[in-house]
């Protein structure tokens, strides 16, 4: 994990930004057969909750990315064929991202195989164990919430 031992709750901000870190690299490594980047697969991700028709706008502000990145990956998902970008109706200015059909079959692709990882990662894992991991990660989000006065 780290190399200087530090106390559990000192070096906690750090063991998560490691572990969410691995996490992710196995889920690119799974998912590499497919030719989606990590940048690609997020976006992919983030679209399918969001749901089609979502603006880069939405998109950029769920992801935490500038609009300019974000559009350089949607320029390479369209370029796949997985992606299209449309005039929103409502707003000329705006931009809506729908899959394609190719594109929905590569997100179930990448769904399947995603949802292997996580199995993997997951190994080991009680569910009594999961549940309080929960809880923890909830009661942190919901502390870092109040401090930063979205509640």
């Amino acid at each position: 994990m780290l190399n200087k031992p530090i106390s559990r709750t000192e070096g906690l901000g750090l063991w998560l930004r490691h572990v969410h870190s691995q996490w992710r690299s196995v889920v690119d490594q799974t998912v590499q057969p497919l030719g989606l980047t990590q940048s690609r697969w997020t976006v992919l991700i983030a679209l399918r909750h969001l749901g089609d028709g979502s603006t880069q706008k939405l998109l950029a502000e769920t992801l935490e990315i500038e609009l300019p990145s974000l559009s350089r990956t949607l320029d390479q998902l369209a370029q796949q064929g997985l992606v299209e970008r449309r005039t929103c109706a409502a707003d000329r200015r705006a931009r809506e991202v729908f899959f394609t059909p190719w594109g929905r079959e590569v997100l179930a692709a990448l769904e399947t195989r995603a949802g292997e990882a996580r199995e993997r990662l997951l190994a080991g894992v009680s569910e009594n164990d999961f549940d309080a991991f929960e809880r923890v990660l909830a009661t942190i989000e919901e502390n870092a919430a109040s401090e930063l006065g979205e509640t």
